[in-house]
């Protein structure tokens, strides 16, 4: 809005308001961008903290759970609500209104902020610490996720929404020819040429997976006081580099990465997630006033899959958000071995002590504050080793 509103003025005074254009710079919004979430963030967190206090949205505990976590009862929840507040206010004033990738990102975030919002509230609402069923989580998460990764499909190689409808009507009209342009591969980090065509259908599923994938493994991440927040802030950071790095013709060259015009504006998205990631790790970091939720979890997750699906690096947001990943096949392993060995055995057995993975360390006598570093720690040196395939090929 404000790039919009300095081009008017300029307009009107180009003498007198000659220096409005440093609002063209994408670096200086996306900076901009994130103190206005950090502030937004800051000032607004005792309100909502207080607020939630007040109608007595606490965090339920299940009861198999740590044990020392018990003490965390009613600790105000969907605390998420004020990341994403501050992640529209901020994207808002910042970005240009025309980008479509911007657009679809939002919608996607705030489209499971909202599955997010509904579980959290039965939670709080029915006493139940299991929230929304796992079904119906999953059917509103596929439909938005299935929505995005069609329109995705068609629009990494276009400019306008036009031709992405035009190209789509062209698709359906051909009995679904399975084509796409070459910049919607599937790259392999660290090598020069090394990509695998996916088809219009390898496009949508795999996009469905990341998208849906991530929100679900930042979700299973966020059990302990500021585990999650931190990685999302590091990984969301990395992602607009390479944002930044892709929307420039010259820098995408030079580095031998797919153009895609428009996706530099995601680093202004980018850069507010990680001021307000910062604001909500103020009051979320040990011992944590206020927990994100579902709301926060589930939607932070949908952006770094969405970003990541756009700015094609789905093999690099893996390696950068390993603990996410790691979290998440916990959790499966975790699971399937246990209703494998119940079946075959008459009763079920574990691989890891508890899991998530962070509960298992717990267990084995880290303490909660241990873990949450250590895992920052690997998070910071898994994006540098992510950022480094901008160069190494």
């Amino acid at each position: 809005m404000l790039i919009s509103l300095s081009q008017w003025l300029q307009l009107l005074y180009p003498e007198q308001l000659g220096f409005l254009r440093v609002f063209q710079y994408l670096t200086f919004r996306a900076v901009m961008a994130a103190m206005t979430a950090l502030l937004i963030g800051l000032a607004l967190g005792p309100i909502v903290i207080r607020r939630l206090t007040e109608l007595k949205i606490g965090q339920p505990i299940r009861e198999y759970g740590v044990a020392e976590h018990m003490v965390k009862q009613g600790t105000p929840t969907m605390g998420g609500a004020l990341i994403l507040l501050a992640i529209a206010i901020s994207t808002l004033l910042w970005f240009d209104w025309s980008n479509r990738f911007v657009w679809i990102v939002m919608i996607v975030t705030f489209g499971f902020g909202a599955i997010g919002w509904v579980d959290d509230w039965r939670k709080v609402v029915d006493k139940n610490p299991e929230g929304m069923r796992s079904r119906e989580k999953y059917f509103w998460q596929s439909l938005i996720g299935l929505v995005a990764a069609l329109y995705l499909a068609f629009s990494v190689s276009e400019t306008s929404n036009l031709r992405v409808l035009e190209l789509f009507i062209r698709w359906v009209q051909s009995g679904f020819s399975n084509d796409l342009p070459p910049k919607a591969d599937l790259i392999v980090p660290f090598f020069k040429s090394i990509s695998y065509p996916l088809g219009v259908f390898g496009f949508i599923f795999l996009t469905y997976v990341v998208i849906v994938g991530s929100s679900n493994a930042v979700n299973l991440t966020d059990g302990l006081d500021g585990l999650a927040i931190m990685p999302v802030v590091m990984v969301g950071s990395a992602l607009g580099i390479f944002a930044y790095a892709t929307g420039s013709s010259v820098y995408a060259n030079y580095l031998l990465l797919p153009h895609i015009p428009g996706a530099g504006e995601l680093m202004i998205f980018c850069a507010a997630m990680a001021g307000s990631g910062l604001a909500f790790l103020w009051f979320n970091a040990y011992p944590a006033q206020v927990f994100m939720g579902d709301v926060g979890a589930l939607a932070l997750g949908g952006a770094l899959g969405t970003i990541a699906v756009i700015v094609r690096q789905e093999v690099v947001l893996a390696i950068m958000g390993g603990i996410f990943v790691l979290e998440a096949l916990s959790v499966m392993a975790q699971v399937t071995w246990f209703k494998y060995t119940k079946r075959r055995y008459g009763a079920g057995r574990r691989i890891l002590l508890m899991a998530p993975l962070h509960h298992h360390f717990e267990k084995s006598g880290w303490k909660e504050t241990q873990v949450v570093v250590r895992f920052w720690i690997i998070t910071m040196l898994l994006c540098l080793v992510g950022l480094s395939s901008l160069k190494l090929r």
